[in-house]
């Protein structure tokens, strides 16, 4: 049972950031690709963006986190998708993230992060690769 149609990624900016340039940018990126995008808005709770990715039928969450909150949010996001059973979703994200808790959060379960500088083709050649691929195969 493979899944067809194009890749479908919500984009969401969680907790009290209020800067969604970045994000609008990779929404925009991915949907020139090719790919449905569900942009979710600021403000977003983490029960939020992981129902709409579930509403939605997504494939990936992309969370874009300037806040400093990143390890709380990306933790809590990863939580509620394995209580939905829903860890299928793949979760990436970026924003002003240190090196240092990078290991962190990819030991959390998240994907990929992209920093700042990241060029756009460089996060849609990483979804194009790691997500559904095994539906590729």
């Amino acid at each position: 049972m493979g899944v067809t149609g194009p890749i479908r990624v919500v984009v969401a900016k969680p907790g009290l950031d209020g800067h969604d340039r970045g994000a609008k940018v990779i929404a925009r990126a991915l949907r020139d690709a090719g790919m449905e995008v569900i942009y979710t808005g600021l403000h977003q709770t983490p029960e939020q963006v992981v129902d709409t990715a579930i509403q939605e039928d997504a494939d990936a969450i992309g969370l874009s986190i300037l806040s400093g909150a990143h390890m709380t949010l990306f933790a809590k996001v990863i939580e509620l998708l394995k209580e939905r059973d829903a860890e299928d979703i793949k979760v990436f994200g970026g924003g002003i993230i240190p090196e240092a808790d990078i290991p962190p959060l990819k030991e959390l379960g998240v994907a990929a992060i992209f920093t700042p500088g990241t060029s756009t083709g460089d996060v849609v050649a990483w979804v194009n690769a790691n997500v559904r691929q095994s539906a590729d195969a």
